[in-house]
């Protein structure tokens, strides 16, 4: 299946990355996973190899290269067990950065999108607020044009990187007659005055910064719209699809990893003179879960290679995180049972992966919703289409 998708050149970087990962993040995961802060020299550093720029233009410092080469980094993300440093990396350049990209101008990207790639600086995606959850049509927060700027009013919250991002991509309501027809795209920088930003205390991802964020007043130039004004809701959708799919990719990239440690700690566990892979309950139980693994994983890579060649796939990349992120949970707590009580202690990693990966079913748009946008593309035959 690898030669399907990941050329030789493809392989080389996971290597480059394995090697950069192990020598440069690892050693701080424990100390980030502690303090909750991750420092900002490995964002510089992780900048300067060319990792934020993967699937950005040269002309901004980017890569330009294929979606697989974004597959890979998810996943060796996934396997050095920090579901917060993950999301922190994969949320400022797949969730801020892609926006900048679709719907800035060249003047935005200039200012933004080429320190983002430099690893200079760090972004997020404000859209979740308080009151709306994954109605994403019915956020409050206001944005009233007078003159040359916009005064933006309301609250967001669950957003990553929402204490430490030097700039906020933040979706607000210019006409909120029209629903979803209203919303319009903004980038502000971090030092507005109005903006504030509360840290919030979570289950998992404990590494990542994850805010709640308040808009009092606040100012932002005309020139700071992304795209056209109440074209945000399609905009937004459009980039969905990508979320999702790389939701799915982080699942099932955690799933094979706790199975890649599980396996090898019931091959030099012994019970009963013999080591418990050979115990037929135990062995049966991760086959089946090594098969919904690389199912998972073969379709997401089926949906990667459809969204790289530019087709829209909201019904698959929702399909990707539905069933992805529902067998990382069920692999990871069998997982965790394999290893017994040492599962449980925080010395090893099932704990923590535990922990990160319930996260899964619920950020990005839950598992509920999910399955209602589904239902309508399947049952009510309901077609979603691109932003035009």
């Amino acid at each position: 299946m690898d030669t399907m998708y990941f050329t030789e050149e493809h392989q080389l970087f996971r290597k480059s990355l394995q090697d950069f990962l192990t020598k440069e993040v690892v050693p701080h995961i424990d100390k980030w996973e502690s303090t909750g802060n991750i420092e900002h020299f490995i964002w510089k550093k992780m900048g300067d190899m060319g990792f934020f720029g993967i699937n950005y233009p040269e002309a901004y410092g980017g890569l330009n290269l294929d979606l697989f080469y974004t597959v890979i980094l998810l996943e060796e993300l996934q396997k050095i067990n920090s579901g917060g440093f993950a999301a922190a990396i994969w949320a400022h350049c797949y969730l801020a950065m892609t926006h900048l990209n679709a719907e800035g101008n060249h003047d935005i990207k200039e200012r933004y999108l080429a320190p983002s790639i430099a690893g200079d600086k760090i972004g997020c995606l404000c859209i979740t607020e308080p009151f709306g959850g994954s109605d994403v049509a019915g956020m409050r927060t206001t944005a009233v044009k007078h003159g040359d700027h916009y005064i933006i009013n309301g609250s967001k919250t669950f957003i990553t990187n929402g204490v430490v991002s030097d700039y906020l991509v933040v979706a607000a309501k210019t006409n909120p007659e029209l629903g979803n027809k209203g919303i319009s795209i903004f980038v502000i920088d971090r030092g507005t005055a109005g903006v504030s930003a509360t840290k919030l205390d979570k289950l998992g991802w404990r590494a990542s910064d994850t805010g709640e964020i308040a808009f009092d007043n606040v100012k932002v130039p005309a020139t700071n719209l992304l795209g056209e004004e109440n074209k945000g809701f399609p905009y937004i959708m459009q980039h969905f699809s990508l979320e999702r799919l790389i939701m799915g990719v982080n699942a099932h990239a955690r799933a094979e990893y706790a199975l890649e440690y599980a396996l090898k700690y019931m091959s030099e566990r012994m019970a009963f003179g013999t080591s418990i892979d050979k115990f037929q309950a135990l062995r049966h139980t991760a086959a089946e879960l090594y098969a919904d693994m690389e199912i998972c994983k073969t379709f997401n890579y089926a949906v990667a290679y459809r969204l790289n060649k530019g087709e829209y796939v909201v019904k698959e990349a929702s399909m990707s995180k539905l069933k992805s992120t529902k067998m990382a949970d069920e692999v990871i707590y069998q997982c965790l049972q394999f290893l017994g009580g040492y599962g449980y202690m925080e010395d090893y990693p099932m704990a923590r992966l535990l922990r990160d990966s319930r996260l899964g079913p619920i950020g990005g748009g839950t598992s509920e919703i999910l399955r209602e946008i589904l239902a309508k593309i399947i049952i009510d035959k309901k077609e979603y289409k691109p932003a035009t």
